[in-house]
């Protein structure tokens, strides 16, 4: 089942997040049991060479390949597509018209105007032109006090799979610190606003999370949570390891890497 199928079975689905450039760490993450692993071309160290070798691990370790793309571009989000991603997460999508356009540049006319040319994507499937439309996830991002203010308006654009929040962006347009500031009213109120307006326009919330908090982010309406990423996750269990290497040694400085 593809994550649209899923979604559409109301299923909560928790997925990895890869910011480093490993076809290595794509399988591995991949083979954990995600439900997506998403592969970051905005933000992480990787480039379109690598997320062609990332998809392809992440489809050998038996999960659902995604890329975050580096902006709102056609091209780029069609050669996503062509690698065979099977959603793209898109930033900074702030109006209806940049909502109009991600959907435009995911799907095939008469939907929207990618270009056809799955060189990846079509190996996999020799139906591609004819299922592509309705199976690839279209995942604009709600990241500013400007996307909120248009909530409904976005959401209301034909096409729109799921939401994406970006906590950290979310957070600095709130005039907040960047991350999760579950502490803050008007945080816990904007999640709060976007989930309410998912279930009236019947589209998946998503939003960048961790595990710790999985359980309340699916309590908020949240149904794609994405719960680890590799850098991260490496350098905790590192920094576990080496405290309790230290504390095994009995030495008093073990907790300062935390």
């Amino acid at each position: 089942m593809n994550l649209r199928e899923l979604w559409n079975e109301q299923q909560a689905t928790f997925g990895a997040w890869l910011a480093s450039a490993s076809t290595a760490s794509a399988e591995s993450a991949a083979r954990v049991g995600f439900d997506y692993v998403c592969v970051d071309n905005q933000h992480g160290a990787v480039d379109y060479q690598n997320t062609v070798g990332m998809v392809q691990a992440i489809l050998f370790g038996g999960s659902r390949p995604i890329a975050r793309v580096p902006w709102n571009e056609p091209g780029i989000i069609g050669k996503m597509l062509d690698a065979g991603a099977e959603g793209v997460i898109v930033p900074m999508v702030n109006s209806v018209g940049e909502a109009e356009a991600v959907v435009q540049a995911c799907r095939y006319p008469p939907l929207g105007v990618r270009s056809f040319g799955p060189v990846l994507a079509g190996l996999r499937a020799t139906d591609y032109a004819q299922v592509a439309n309705g199976s690839v996830a279209v995942i604009p991002m709600i990241e500013t006090v400007q996307a909120l203010q248009h909530i409904d308006d976005i959401l209301a654009v034909p096409g729109v799979d799921a939401i994406y929040v970006g906590p950290a962006d979310l957070s600095l347009s709130l005039g907040l610190p960047p991350g999760n500031n579950d502490d803050r009213e008007e945080f816990t109120e904007a999640l709060t606003t976007i989930a309410r307006a998912c279930r009236r326009h019947g589209v998946v919330p998503g939003i960048h999370a961790s595990g710790a908090l999985a359980q309340r982010r699916l309590e908020q309406g949240f149904q794609m949570i994405t719960v680890s990423a590799d850098l991260l996750a490496m350098r905790f269990r590192m920094s576990d390891e080496l405290g309790q290497a230290r504390g095994a040694h009995g030495e008093s400085k073990s907790g300062a890497i935390y």
